[in-house]
Formats: C-alpha cells, sequence, structure tokens
C-alpha cells in the first residue's frame, strides 16, 4: 500500500526545520548508501552526529507520533534516526531497493520506507519520487509537510532536480506487521470503524468490526 499523507507537519514546525537547514552543512549521501546503492545515489544530506540532527529528528518523530493516519497505516515498532537530505541542481537517486536489514549493533527489518517532503514543490524542477508499483511507475512531488509512504520492498528512485533544491527527511520503520497485505486489511477495517462511530456511534456492528480489528491485529503483531 502507498499512501501520501498530508500536513504531517504544522506550518510552525517547517518554519523551525527549514530555518535549521539554512545554516548546517550536508555531506555527500554515499555514506550512508548500500554497496549498490551508492553507485546511483548523488545527493547530500545532514550528517546524523550534528547537533541540528537530533533536534529536526525530535520533531519529525513527534509529528509521526501523533499523526493518525501514519500510526494506523504502518504500525511503527521501530522508526530508524530520520535523515534529512538535500537535492541541488543535478542530483538524483537512481533506481533502488533498501537494505532489508539496517542498523549496526540494533538492527532492524525495514518494512516500510517514508518521504516527509520539507519544501514547496513550486521551488524546485524535478526531483519526484517514483516508485514502481503492479500498474507501472508512480511519481510523486506532495507539498511541503507532505509525506508519502511506501512498502519498503519496491524499487524507487528520485529523478534528477533541474532548478532548484529539494529537502526531504527520509527514514524506513519495521512495523509490528510484518506482511503488507495484512497492513492493509488492518487499515481498511480501522477506517471502517473510524467512519462507523463518526456516522452512528457505538453500535453492535461497531463492536464486531472493533473484535474482528483487535483480533487480527493479535494474530499478526509482532511484539
Amino acid at each position: 500500500m502507498i499512501l501520501a499523507i498530508e500536513n504531517v507537519l504544522t506550518a510552525e514546525e517547517l518554519d523551525v526545520i527549514s530555518s535549521k537547514l539554512k545554516n548546517v552543512e550536508f555531506v555527500d549521501g554515499k555514506l550512508t548508501a548500500g554497496w549498490f546503492a551508492k553507485e546511483v545515489k548523488n545527493n547530500t544530506q545532514l550528517s546524523g552526529n550534528a547537533e541540528a540532527s537530533q533536534e529536526l529528528r525530535i520533531i519529525a518523530i513527534k509529528a509521526l507520533k501523533r499523526n493518525r493516519l501514519f500510526q494506523a497505516a504502518v504500525k511503527p515498532k521501530i522508526i530508524r534516526p530520520i535523515l534529512f537530505s538535500c537535492y541541488q541542481a543535478g542530483m538524483y537517486y537512481g533506481s533502488h531497493t533498501d537494505n532489508a536489514i539496517m542498523g549496526g549493533e540494533k538492527p532492524i527489518r525495514s518494512d516500510v520506507s517514508f518521504t516527509l517532503f520539507l519544501n514547496s514543490p513550486s521551488s524546485y524542477k524535478g526531483g519526484e519520487l517514483v516508485i514502481d508499483t503492479s500498474l507501472g511507475e508512480q511519481a510523486f512531488k506532495l507539498e511541503a509537510g507532505s509525506a508519502i509512504v511506501y512498502p519498503s520492498t519496491t524499487l524507487h528512485r528520485v529523478e534528477t532536480v533541474e532548478t532548484g533544491k529539494r529537502l526531504a527527511a527520509v527514514s524506513w520503520v519495521q512495523s509490528f506487521v510484518r506482511e503488507p497485505s495484512e497492513r492493509e486489511i488492518l487499515f481498511d477495517l480501522d477506517t471502517a470503524k473510524q467512519i462507523m462511530f463518526q456516522k452512528y456511534g457505538k453500535t453492535a456492528e461497531f463492536d464486531l468490526i472493533s473484535k474482528t480489528h483487535a483480533n487480527l491485529l493479535r494474530k499478526w503483531a509482532e511484539v
């Protein structure tokens, strides 16, 4: 399941992030790429050890934790430290699949990848995130503060930035529910449950769907 989520970050949070990123030094993005991805990665990113990186990660994580849609769709168990990337004109990230296992002493399995867009799509040309799906390639270039969430199993790329600058935050999640199809079933049930409650309140039908959702989560979750 690929999901676009609007307004993950508030305008105030975007202002803080934008201000911080104006006065930092970006390093070669190849430093965090897998051995095969290094061949096609051409961007820069904020060093994970930079003081600003720690501050900005806290802002982004808080935003993701409060976003009901992200929590319902992804079921995050562990989120890898977020990377803040910068693509200047001529930069790109060629077609690749994210590493299945990430991290050093505390490795995680990558189930879900996400990109948080940090500046207006009108401020740069190119730079679309292109994901290979069963229906063909789909391109995404969202408004600042919005996120795209997609399975880490997919081939994807970032098109060459032609003019301007593309700022984004990216990371990877180990979900409580490993299988994408099971996460989608749970998400659909949760969505139906929310709509039913808003329309009709707590009914016998709502209770039945709630029970089914909870029992499937109990069956599929890895804790």
